[in-house]
């Protein structure tokens, strides 16, 4: 079962690395499902692995020039308050709604991601405009605030709403993404810090193998149709989410049960 894990641990790198996000969102799933952890375990541990993955490839567009780092001060730091604040707030929820949460989100997320898929490139772009700060805000801290809670990343906000309200271009804003995203996870994980107990040999392993996996995925990133990979990804988190939100769906109708899970 373990190899299965790392195998996965692979492909969620190499989704980030063909998508710029949007892999870090099956992180808990995989912990919770394929590998048997306990819920808030497993989001407790994705934080690591989200956040140092998400670092390595911040590291490689910030290479290229692709990180506006005033950008990603402002969202970050913002993120980073409401990410600590959501993973103390999430000792008063049960296991059961956490999944169910994340559930909802992979649905949005779904939606959000094949939309994208099938606009054309000059629709999502940067424009003359003025950056409206103020609205990035209420994004940030919806931001960190999810990855707190949950333990996902939240590119698939944070990546539209730096070209819409940023005003800064599509290439930017996924690797200013994957910066306030490991700054979000570091954050957050302070926040679970004292209260789980982290298997750190199987965490930091499973992380090596996803930065592996984020690295070959930037490299065949130029073979693959975008298009295609995001409306198929698409697809498959909304069975995935709605599986998981079956599954959970009596933490919220019968929450005596719920805490008995």
């Amino acid at each position: 079962m373990l190899v299965l894990g790392y195998a996965l641990a692979g492909l969620i790198g190499l989704s980030l690395g063909l998508m710029g996000g949007g892999g870090s969102i099956l992180t808990v799933p995989i912990f919770v499902y394929v590998l048997s952890f306990d819920p808030k375990l497993a989001i407790a541990m994705s934080l690591p692995v989200v956040g140092m993955t998400s670092l390595v490839g911040a590291v490689g567009h910030w290479r290229a020039g692709n990180v506006e780092l005033k950008a990603a001060a402002m969202f970050g730091v913002v993120a980073m308050v409401a990410a600590y604040i959501g993973a103390r707030l999430a000792v008063f929820l049960t296991g059961a709604v956490q999944l169910s949460l994340l559930a909802i989100i992979m649905l949005a997320a779904a939606i959000s991601m094949f939309m994208n898929a099938r606009r054309s490139p000059s629709v999502v772009s940067a424009t003359d405009r003025p950056a409206s700060f103020k609205l990035l805000l209420p994004v940030a801290l919806g931001v960190g605030l999810v990855t707190g809670v949950v333990g996902v990343g939240g590119g698939f906000l944070i990546v539209p709403a730096l070209v819409l309200l940023g005003r800064i271009s599509m290439k930017q804003a996924v690797g200013t993404s994957l910066l306030v995203i490991a700054m979000n996870c570091a954050s957050g994980f302070i926040g679970y810090a004292g209260r789980v107990d982290i298997p750190w040999r199987f965490v930091l392993g499973f992380t090596a193998v996803a930065v592996v996996g984020i690295l070959v995925g930037a490299q065949l990133v130029r073979y693959v149709s975008q298009r295609a990979l995001k409306q198929a990804f698409s697809v498959f988190l909304i069975v995935m989410g709605t599986v998981i939100l079956v599954q959970n769906r009596k933490a919220f109708v019968n929450p005596t049960q719920a805490r008995a899970r």
